[in-house]
């Protein structure tokens, strides 16, 4: 009988909850992802928001990946120290986060930062900030293409801010940002023409842009729309959930060939009743967004259901609960997992079914030095 692919062999080493890594999958992803790529890798700006660590950017870094988006301040800064040549904020600037993207910049001096805004009331202070601290700074203009979370839509209100560019001597008009994670379909045809069909206002205004500032730069999507803006020469692709793949994107994007590299690993501590058992894997450990049915499926467990979760519990209904013992180890995949990775401190390294090392992931805290 063929030995499940995550069977980790020293599995008694690592604690649970715990997430374990393998590695040899990892690289699978990275490799996959990069291959995708036409033209060159300049066309590909992953996401760290999914892995956080410094050690799963450096190895992206050695692939020749230079270019990265994040979503913190604590990412850029992780990404500038791994390597990263080039790095995105694609989240707006706010408060504090003015001042601490400057001290960023000003210690990071070998590496080139840009940010999004969507709005007068950013630009102007971006302008003030960046004056003030005698910098030029990059910015994409980030465009509501349909998702309605950020971003500004095209009409009177963009035209305006485009117009008042040239108020703004100390920031740099490098391109749009747009992001359309709404548009999921399971089917990749179906998908590609929703995409395309909303892209093509964005993409008309683009290349009229194009004639009088020629050095812009198009960032598109995320990993669901990966697979239609890397077919585009002149768009820059932000994946960043295949880099680990998880349960939910594996039962919607059925053309991507990733791999699952990150599985949660939890035991049995209780038998409470006939056909019930508790796990140590409570909705501090996995990513709890979902309904409680969808937040998890074990890869070595048959005939169960999640029937509840508290901080530090999951609760499921077994069938052949006489066959489950205490201490029994359950290797799961979360249906997402880039919130569930912010939950953890550090990951297992599994490099051929043992243990090899730890990980950490460095940017869930939300500040380092900036």
């Amino acid at each position: 009988m063929t030995k499940a692919w995550y069977k980790i062999e020293d599995i008694n080493k690592i604690d649970s909850p715990s997430i374990v890594l393998y590695k040899e999958r990892l690289l699978h992803n990275l490799q996959h992802m990069t291959s995708m790529t036409r033209r060159g890798l300049s066309r590909l700006m992953p996401h760290v928001k999914t892995n956080k660590m410094p050690k799963v950017i450096e190895l992206m870094v050695t692939l020749g990946i230079k270019n990265f988006k994040t979503s913190t301040i604590a990412e850029a800064e992780i990404a500038a120290g791994a390597g990263a040549e080039y790095i995105l904020l694609a989240h707006q600037l706010v408060g504090p986060k003015f001042q601490r993207f400057c001290e960023l910049l000003k210690h990071f001096q070998n590496v080139k930062f840009a940010t999004i805004i969507d709005n007068p009331y950013t630009i102007k202070q971006l302008n003030n900030y960046a004056a003030t601290n005698h910098l030029k700074i990059d910015f994409f203009i980030d465009i509501n293409s349909g998702m309605n979370r950020s971003g500004i839509k095209l009409g009177k209100e963009l035209e305006l801010l485009i117009k008042a560019f040239p108020n703004y001597h100390s920031l740099v008009f490098k391109g749009f940002h747009v992001y359309d994670g709404h548009l999921r379909n399971i089917d990749f045809e179906d998908r590609k023409h929703h995409i395309e069909n909303e892209f093509n206002p964005v993409k008309t205004l683009f290349h009229k842009l194009k004639e009088t500032h020629p050095d812009i730069k198009l960032i598109c999507g995320g990993t669901p729309s990966f697979t239609t803006h890397i077919k585009e020469e002149n768009r820059i692709t932000s994946p960043g959930t295949c880099v680990l793949w998880d349960w939910g994107y594996a039962k919607k994007l059925k053309e991507q060939n990733f791999k699952y590299a990150a599985l949660l690993i939890t035991r049995v501590i209780s038998k409470p009743t006939n056909g019930i058992i508790t796990i140590d894997l409570g909705h501090k450990s996995v990513a709890s967004e979902n309904p409680i049915h969808q937040r998890i499926k074990f890869l070595n467990l048959k005939d169960y259901q999640l029937i509840s979760q508290s901080e530090e519990h999951g609760v499921l209904s077994v069938k052949n609960w006489k066959e489950i013992n205490i201490g029994d180890v359950f290797y799961g995949v979360p249906y997402h997992i880039c919130p569930t990775i912010n939950l953890h401190d550090n990951v297992s390294v599994i490099s051929n079914e043992k243990l090899v090392d730890y990980w950490e992931i460095t940017a869930r805290k939300r500040r380092l030095m900036f």
